[in-house]
């Protein structure tokens, strides 16, 4: 089954496709790869209140554009002393739009951490969130959520991952999501915990059809 992740996340993707490596018949394709530009990706991020709705409209927007089924993700870092901030914004936490991934990467760090100030370490629990969304050209979509609780340390840790990884710490591991290799990274995050469950989904779909074709 062709899928389109909405994406042009390299990083994101690489993650993605690991997580659904062993799908029978799945065949991943980026944004980039199908060849939509850059204006529509825009169009398809319109932000709401929740990661669910982020996810699910940007699925959506896809799956009707390009035809075929799309996965979307819509993550972000809930830190518990800043009501839950970033949340959906994660991203954008520092307003570095436009700039190097790495540098809006560094920015929104140095932000967290500015805002945090002198918080102590018992109150510097936080999670990060994924919501994906599989949607299919009718309209159709589902969601699956995963949860990865931790610690937002007060300097960065580790060159690997992405994003807020080099400040989070996973207290059940000992070290950051950056200090991970990516195998731990795929079996201990949120993204993996909401792609697995999308794996599963899309194995229990193939197993129904092929049971319907007999």
């Amino acid at each position: 089954m062709p899928c389109l992740v909405a994406t042009r996340s390299a990083h994101k993707l690489a993650e993605i496709g690991k997580i659904l490596a062993d799908v029978p018949g799945l065949q991943l394709t980026d944004l980039e790869g199908a060849a939509i530009p850059e204006s529509d990706e825009e169009r398809g991020l319109e932000r709401f209140a929740t990661f669910e709705e982020n996810a699910v409209a940007k699925a959506r927007y896809f799956a009707a554009k390009s035809g075929i089924p799309s996965l979307a993700d819509d993550s972000g870092l809930e830190v518990d002393a800043l009501d839950g901030r970033p949340g959906v914004r994660s991203r954008r936490f520092a307003h570095a739009d436009g700039l190097p991934p790495d540098v809006q990467d560094r920015l929104n760090n140095e932000r967290l951490l500015e805002l945090l100030g002198g918080t102590s370490p018992s109150q510097r629990t936080a999670r990060y969130v994924c919501v994906a969304a599989l949607a299919f050209p009718d309209g159709t979509a589902y969601t699956f959520r995963g949860v990865a609780n931790g610690l937002i340390l007060g300097c960065p840790r580790g060159t690997g991952g992405f994003g807020y990884d080099p400040l989070f710490y996973d207290r059940g591991i000992g070290r950051t999501f950056a200090e991970l290799t990516p195998e731990e990274k795929n079996e201990r995050s949120h993204r993996g915990e909401a792609f697995r469950a999308v794996a599963r989904f899309l194995r229990e779909c193939a197993a129904e059809k092929e049971t319907q074709a007999r």
